[in-house]
């Protein structure tokens, strides 16, 4: 084998200083023969997009891939390669991989050919529509998947099926970094490049342990750290890492405060006078909200609830704020803990309240843990509209119709996009009967695994699982379709830093496996997907075909990839986006001219309050007048909601090491890289390995509320009271005890991104006095599992047509109660006349819907007339009680009204939809005249004696 050097041993290569000019070239290869050809592509195993070229022996039919190097004229690595990119393509050639579609037959996976497995697919997907609506289907995806499958897969979803169910692992580990930047700056899409590396003169690390998660990436940070005048770097992790080890300033915080330390850390910026009021003034919204929020987190609170020393937050705004650039960039550390999407808006704080963007030297990196992560946010298949379009906005979905040919009322825009624990949980309580799972291992990736073994191994849902190879997950499906993996397929994918890269098709995949695409487009034909003119909803037959129908989709949006094409992006670098007229060539740097996505017609989303996740309204966005400036969005701390007690006195973190993928499902097939980290382990620091007897090596059992796990321990390099786990190791190549971490972890999630809780479980650590068994599913499938249900019946929906009609009944007596009450008030006589005669008019038009769904009313007009007693005595005290009670039923019936409105929607029901929306009218017509009446006599009721 010829390889340009050990890897393993040399993670990051040798050093090749540079300050402020291009990074030099230096081709890394590992080759085992002489190749025939050489095929361009991009590694697929992190989120950097490093440019590869696949060698390839053409001595057998469909070829066979021999080796790599990396592309020297490529921007984002320049020939550089890290283990994983030298070691992983080697899982293409192994010998499990699927080969044939599988079908469960007697509780068995059973090989069955294509036309067998997809025809069962469309049945089953057609007979749940039909049944139960397309609310009961859901896609569970990858960020491995090329953008040509993810926008099909997006359009099949919206425009085909019209689900809201679609969401990708994605989730797990960046969803949190599209929603720090559309909190931020009105849409996704990185303000930060690369090529800042070799101009800044400091860099802010924040829960990214770059050294490991992206170590081409790394090397590049290693080299401006070696040059004449080297960076400065701060380094916020509760472990000593490499990227920790390499820092002037290593801040290790308690999990879960990271908000606390960054609120801190621009307290004191603005205290030691580093703000930029001129730039702040210029293109940022709510600074006065931000500096009085922070204002009491002084170094000594933060040392208090981090548990840090106080002088470390000094220390850092003085080396940042002594530097005249900043590169600040965040990961898992931040993504997957407490208030993961405040934490992450606070890193974007640092930098605009200095005034550090959009110049060289100065940006944010939100990372990526997926080489496509960023095609699943732009395309859609995260679950929001296509090329960063807002699915609040009527306009943009409109847009999409239009780009489709279909009706705007058929596409799913009643309720936010379904997120992946939501999916899950739909699939628990049984309202989801069909589960696409695409490219990905959620029976090991997921948190809280056996509740997710649980929900998979449920008899009334059927699941579907794409994938290359056997997997904890795969195993649980009722039908398994054997995928091509890179190297076998020809699309695009697109890095953190916005680099679009060509991957052409090396060789041809084994067996019968097809690339996702083809497998999507052979779905799409089954189903007979049409637009409105009854063409084909999906136009397109091949990669090229559905890349040019995504750049037209992207055209005008800011991932705008209409200067791009298959031509363009052969023979030389990726480019970053936007590419257009403007940009033929792409754009390095992005918001070079201050002016942010954040036109209330323009923007991809209208932000959230980032505790509650409670959405932001157009119409309050829009008061805002934000014109192009970005948000400097508050946050209090707030502690996590599990922390550890007397019964659970360690906390847990998750992780990744250098040497592995996700799952390992690919890098677990690499000797090399299996060789260099075979196992899990469990880290606990000198202190509490002293303490509690344990050496290293030595088997270990930590155990949540949840569950757990055995591994051996290793010694150092973290705090006391904190362990840390890897989460690549699962259960396919049989370890013969329990090992992965997610068995401990929490199933919850942030209240904006939805990205789950991965960084902190309170747990106990003990030694293993003997290995406990494999888990088993919670529930073993027999057979394929059936549309259990008979005839569609909608009880809900029932029950809340019953409890408004309730509602409105009510109303019209509580109306001519009030009346009668207080006679003697002048307006209330007629007003009362007014709101009964619209009760009146409600219930009326609910009654045919009610006939046609039903009308679930056991005891509720009972209910809510005790609950309401009107009648109080005449007196202002008695009237304003009266108003009150039936301001709380308007309210009601409001909420009743709006949770009914999104059913219709979902249902198709126009009619109902059009009825209820009349009612909406009318209930908020009568709050807001209750609620005026009531302040208008609260003076002097309250505060002047009668």
């Amino acid at each position: 084998m010829v390889s340009t050097r050990d890897s393993i041993t040399d993670i990051w290569g040798p050093r090749t200083p540079s300050l402020g000019s291009h990074w030099p070239i230096r081709v890394d290869q590992n080759v085992e023969e002489e190749p025939d050809r050489w095929v361009q592509a991009s590694c697929f195993l992190c989120s950097n997009g490093c440019g590869i070229d696949i060698a390839v022996k053409d001595d057998r039919p469909g070829g066979r891939i021999v080796g790599v190097r990396g592309r020297e004229a490529d921007i984002v690595n320049r020939g550089r390669l890290g283990p994983k990119g030298l070691h992983g393509w080697v899982a293409n050639a192994s010998v499990d991989r699927l080969t044939q579609p599988l079908v469960r037959r007697g509780g068995r996976l059973e090989p069955a050919s294509w036309d067998e497995a997809m025809d069962l697919i469309v049945a089953r997907m057609k007979a749940a529509k039909e049944k139960y609506t397309a609310g009961s289907i859901g896609f569970y995806t990858s960020g491995q998947l090329f953008a040509e499958a993810n926008y099909t897969l997006s359009v099949i979803r919206t425009a085909g099926i019209g689900t809201l169910h679609i969401d990708g692992n994605t989730r797990l580990c960046t969803a949190t970094a599209g929603a720090a930047l559309k909190e931020t700056f009105g849409a996704d899409g990185q303000p930060g490049t690369y090529s800042d590396v070799e101009a800044t003169d400091c860099f802010l690390l924040v829960g990214h342990d770059m050294a490991a998660t992206a170590t081409v990436l790394w090397s590049r940070v290693l080299d401006r750290r070696r040059a004449d005048r080297p960076s400065k770097m701060i380094v916020v992790d509760p472990r000593r890492t490499a990227t920790a080890a390499e820092a002037d300033l290593h801040i290790k915080p308690r999990l879960g405060t990271n908000v606390a330390v960054l609120n801190g850390l621009i307290r004191e910026l603005i205290e030691q006078g580093h703000a930029d009021r001129a730039f702040i003034e210029a293109h940022t919204l709510g600074y006065d909200e931000l500096s009085r929020t922070v204002a009491s987190y002084t170094p000594g609170k933060v040392a208090e609830i981090a548990r840090i020393p106080a002088d470390q937050i000094r220390e850092a705004a003085a080396m940042i704020g002594g530097s005249t650039m900043l590169l600040s960039t965040c990961l898992q550390g931040v993504y997957q803990s407490n208030q993961g999407t405040a934490a992450a808006v606070q890193v974007n704080n640092v930098n605009l309240v200095l005034g550090r963007i959009g110049r060289p030297g100065c940006g944010i990196l939100q990372m990526n843990g997926q080489p496509t992560a960023e095609n699943s946010r732009e395309t859609g298949s995260g679950g929001d509209l296509s090329a960063f379009r807002n699915f609040g906005n009527p306009r943009h979905v409109e847009e999409m119709a239009r780009l489709w040919n279909v009706d705007p009322a058929t596409l799913p825009d009643w309720g936010p996009p379904t997120h992946a624990l939501q999916i899950f949980d739909y699939v628990r309580d049984g309202s989801i009967r069909v589960l696409w799972i695409v490219g990905t291992n959620p029976a090991v990736s997921m948190p809280d695994l056996a509740r997710l073994r649980g929900d998979l191994g449920r008899r009334g849902v059927f699941v579907i699982a794409q994938d290359a190879f056997m997997t904890e997950t795969t195993e649980m499906a009722d039908v398994v379709l054997p995928a091509a993996i890179w190297g076998e397929k020809t699309g695009c994918s697109t890095n953190v830093d916005r680099v679009v890269h060509l991957n052409r098709k090396a060789v041809e995949p084994p067996g019968q496996a097809r690339s996702d695409l083809d497998i999507f487009l052979d779905f799409a034909r089954r189903m007979d997907f049409r637009d409105k003119d009854g063409a084909p909803l999906i136009k397109w037959t091949d990669a090229e075909g559905a890349f040019d129908a995504w750049r037209e989709c992207s055209r005008g949006r800011p991932c705008d990839y209409s200067g791009l094409s298959y031509a363009k992006l052969t023979g030389g670098s990726g480019i970053p986006w936007p590419c257009n007229d403007r940009h033929p060539d792409g754009s390095e740097r992005y918001y070079a001219d201050l002016h942010f996505p954040t036109d209330p017609d323009y923007c991809e989303s209208y932000g959230h309050d980032l505790l509650t996740g409670a959405a932001v309204t157009e119409e309050d966005y829009r008061a805002k007048r934000p014109d192009g400036r970005a948000f400097l969005r508050a946050a209090e701390y707030v502690p996590p909601t599990e922390e550890p007690d007397a019964d659970y006195p360690f906390y847990l973190s998750t992780g990744r090491v250098v040497f592995h993928f996700h799952t390992r499902t690919k890098t677990g097939r690499s000797k090399a890289l299996r060789d260099a980290a075979p196992d899990a382990f469990i880290q606990v620091s000198e202190e509490d390995a002293s303490r509690l007897g344990i050496a290293e090596g030595e088997m270990l059992r930590v155990t949540s509320r949840r569950g757990m796990a055995e591994a051996p321990a290793r010694i150092g390099d973290i705090e006391p009271g904190t362990l840390f786990m890897p989460f690549h190791y699962g259960y396919w190549d049989d370890p013969g005890r329990q090992r992965a971490a997610n068995e401990l972890t929490l199933y919850e999630w942030d209240p904006v991104s939805k990205q789950p809780h991965f960084k902190y479980a309170a747990v106990r650590l003990e030694k293993a006095a003997g290995l406990s068994p494999l888990p088993q599913p919670a529930e073993t499938k027999r057979e394929a599992a059936a549309l259990d249900g008979g005839a569609a019946s909608r009880p809900c929906l029932a029950d809340y047509i019953g409890l408004l009609l309730a509602s409105e009944e009510c109303l019209v007596r509580g109306w001519e109660t009030l009346r009668k009450a207080h006679p003697m008030t002048p307006d209330i006589g007629q007003q009362s006349a007014l709101f009964m005669g619209w009760s009146e008019e409600s219930a009326a038009a609910l009654r045919p819907h009610a006939a046609a769904y039903g009308a679930g009313r056991e005891g509720e007009a009972a209910a809510l007339d005790k609950a309401l007693a009107i009648g109080r005595p005449q007196t202002g005290f008695g009237l304003m009680r009266d108003l009150q009670g039936l301001w709380l039923m308007v309210n009601e019936s409001f909420v009743s009204t709006a949770v009914l409105i999104q059913g219709a929607r979902a249902l198709g029901d126009r009619a109902l939809e059009k009825d209820l929306q009349g009612i909406e009218s009318r209930n908020e017509r009568q709050r807001t005249w209750l609620l005026t009446r009531l302040r208008q006599a609260a003076p002097q009721t309250l505060a002047v004696p009668s």
